[in-house]
């Protein structure tokens, strides 16, 4: 994380837009920066009445870069998907009713810095969510939450360790064959250009 953290404000009215941007200024180490140059911000900051689908689909306009980190400030209700609204990269939730500049400098720091920060009842609804996921997307194709079966993270430590194809084979008790169709299908189904990808990809994600 940065020594300053720099903060894109997007608020409906001027109002709310001018009380978000006083409480940045309690603290030096955030700073503002042009909400139309979404690219210099570290944060994006969001201020909705309502969250819906609707509302989900206005972050890629305000900033389009895969890594953008949102911090909505909510209004009324949460009438949206939490995990979609976590895969559109909102990191943290604050409701207008509880807000405080302190709990806004602190929320975005931790934002920044790679973390989140959700209210409790949302934080509920997305392990809901993640539960779901597992219990009917996942385990019935026997997947864990990564994509990644349990024979294919065997045969990605078994590469990652240097062994050759037919070494696989031999301690998995496949055919060479298998093994090939194995580390293909993985590659195929996470856009991987080949075994070094492969293995660097699984290692990055804590696969193995």
């Amino acid at each position: 994380m940065r020594d300053t953290i720099r903060v894109a404000i997007h608020a409906p009215d001027a109002v709310t837009r001018a009380g978000l941007v006083s409480s940045l200024k309690s603290d030096r180490r955030v700073v503002e920066v042009p909400v139309d140059e979404p690219h210099e911000a570290d944060v994006m900051v969001a201020a909705i009445d309502t969250v819906d689908a609707g509302a989900l689909d206005l972050l890629p306009t305000l900033c389009d870069r895969p890594e953008a980190r949102f911090v909505l400030v909510v209004g009324r209700q949460w009438l949206a998907n939490v995990s979609t609204a976590v895969d559109r990269g909102v990191r943290a939730v604050l409701w207008r009713d509880s807000f405080t500049p302190q709990a806004f400098i602190r929320t975005l720091l931790t934002v920044a810095s790679g973390g989140g920060s959700f209210p409790p009842a949302l934080q509920g609804t997305l392990l809901e969510q993640v539960q779901w996921t597992h219990r009917e997307v996942l385990t019935p194709r026997g997947l864990n939450a990564s994509g990644v079966t349990p024979r294919e993270v065997d045969v990605l430590r078994l590469v990652a360790d240097g062994q050759e194809l037919s070494e696989i084979a031999r301690k998995l008790s496949y055919s060479e064959r298998t093994v090939k169709y194995i580390l293909y299908g993985l590659m195929k189904r996470m856009q991987l250009r080949n075994r070094a990808h492969a293995v660097s990809y699984a290692i990055r994600s804590g696969i193995i």
